[in-house]
């Protein structure tokens, strides 16, 4: 009987061979997504005082343990993001979005030499590159607060994301997505003792972004994302829509063109988001999650009861009269669909499910992406499933999705840096590694 480690090498391998068309990479990056990995103390961070770009918890915890288990990663972060390149895969660069599972059989450790690597059932299998701190994390607020809390840069410092709002009024088991830690990172973050800003000040996010666009010499940070929980009252006296855009109005005014402006928020009504639009947001997630209406109703309570599936997909519709279908980009959580004990039995059910949502919005010029599962402990989709979705799924997720873009004449969404395999810096999913290699939207200058 083969061990436990030694099925691991094999699922993956074995996925290699019956997809060929899904780059090996992109196998072993959901991989890695859904089911973390581990650090040797080699591997972790000096927090802001060294050279390595540490973990920032920029929205989620994206973890699989709580802090209080991550033992030394806990005091001495991971770092945000890691760059896998080489090995006996031969693996093309690819970025990948750190999430911590001390007991993954994946470990990032030096070897004797000093030399970082990514290791699979205690075989190296990549050498590994960590992000470099970059200049603008070196400088702080005016009040001390760092740049990385209030305006951290993921995706290899292409994104600055601006979560402004870092807990959700959908709240309590009767509201809350139920893959969503949200409320719990903020609450485990102040625990900590970590400075975890609950709403950010309109002040500090100009100061840190007057940081970051004087010291990022090479122009890398090309969006920003304005994003937080989901808001069903107000906020200081604004909606959602003034209040993520009161953002994106002054960072426009005091940075025109700096960025490309995006917003994740709910699927509003067709005047909030022109609100958006003029407020000069370009890109607009209002995103839906899963796509089955029976999962859809039990995992994402709050939204079915405050808004509903129909009519959410009937505003993400209208909002493409506004922006255009090309920058309407909802997301959905890659996996869920496969969740117990409500989602499907079988990978070729969760996959016909999802491929029926992809086709709904792409044949309507919507090119919806997706975010890989992550099954945080503290959430009760993530205690119930404590392993994910099935690796499989998510390799045959790639193909489908590449499928259905095709199928309807679409290319990859603007605003996420370039497709294919070693040119894609999207860290939270594989689907633009999984992509035809082609010019970005920004690259052929595409308007947005």
């Amino acid at each position: 009987m083969a061990s436990r480690s030694e099925s691991r090498t094999q699922l993956v391998e074995g996925l290699m061979e019956r997809f060929p068309q899904v780059p090996r990479e992109a196998v072993i990056k959901e991989d890695l997504l859904r089911g973390g990995m581990a650090f040797d103390e080699s591997a972790l961070s000096d927090n802001e005082g060294g050279e390595v770009k540490p973990k920032s918890y920029f929205i989620f915890s994206f973890d699989h343990s709580t802090l209080p288990e991550l033992g030394a990663a806990a005091l001495r972060r991971p770092p945000e993001e890691i760059v896998l390149t080489g090995g006996p895969y031969d693996l093309r660069r690819t970025v990948v979005s750190v999430r911590v599972n001390p007991s993954s059989p994946y470990r990032v450790a030096a070897d004797d030499h000093g030399v970082l690597g990514l290791y699979l059932d205690g075989v190296r299998i990549s050498d590994v590159g960590l992000p470099p701190m970059p200049d603008y994390y070196r400088h702080t607020l005016e009040n001390g607060k760092s740049v990385m809390e209030v305006a951290p840069t993921i995706q290899w410092g292409y994104l600055i994301y601006l979560t402004v709002f870092r807990v959700c009024q959908y709240f309590g088991a009767k509201e809350e997505c139920q893959y969503c830690d949200i409320n719990h990172n903020w609450r485990q973050q102040k625990a900590a003792g970590r400075p975890y800003t609950g709403v950010k000040p309109m002040d500090e996010v100009l100061e840190a972004l007057a940081i970051i666009d004087k010291y990022d010499t090479a122009k890398s940070s090309t969006a920003y994302t304005l994003t937080g929980g989901a808001i069903t009252s107000t906020i200081g006296g604004k909606d959602e829509a003034d209040f993520y855009g009161q953002y994106a109005k002054a960072i426009e005014e005091r940075f025109p063109g700096r960025w490309i402006g995006k917003v994740v928020a709910q699927a509003l009504p067709k005047a909030d988001v022109q609100r958006f639009h003029d407020y000069g947001v370009r890109i607009y997630h209002p995103n839906y999650e899963v796509w089955d209406p029976y999962l859809f109703e039990r995992y994402c309570p709050g939204k079915e009861r405050y808004v509903g599936r129909d009519e959410w997909h009937r505003r993400i519709l209208d909002s493409a009269e506004v922006f255009g279908p090309r920058n309407v980009i909802p997301n959905f959580v890659a996996g869920v669909e496969m969740a117990e004990p409500f989602g499907f039995k079988t990978v070729g059910e969760a996959i016909d499910s999802t491929v029926e949502g992809l086709q709904y919005f792409m044949s309507r010029g919507i090119t919806p992406r997706f975010t890989t599962w992550c099954p945080e402990p503290t959430t009760p989709l993530g205690k119930a499933n404590p392993q994910g979705a099935p690796l499989e799924y998510h390799v045959r997720l790639l193909e489908a999705y590449r499928a259905t873009m095709e199928a309807n004449g679409l290319t990859s969404p603007p605003g996420y840096g370039p497709a294919g395999p070693g040119r894609a810096v999207f860290s939270v999913s594989s689907f633009m590694d999984s992509l035809a290699p082609e010019q970005s939207a920004e690259e052929v200058g595409e308007t947005v």
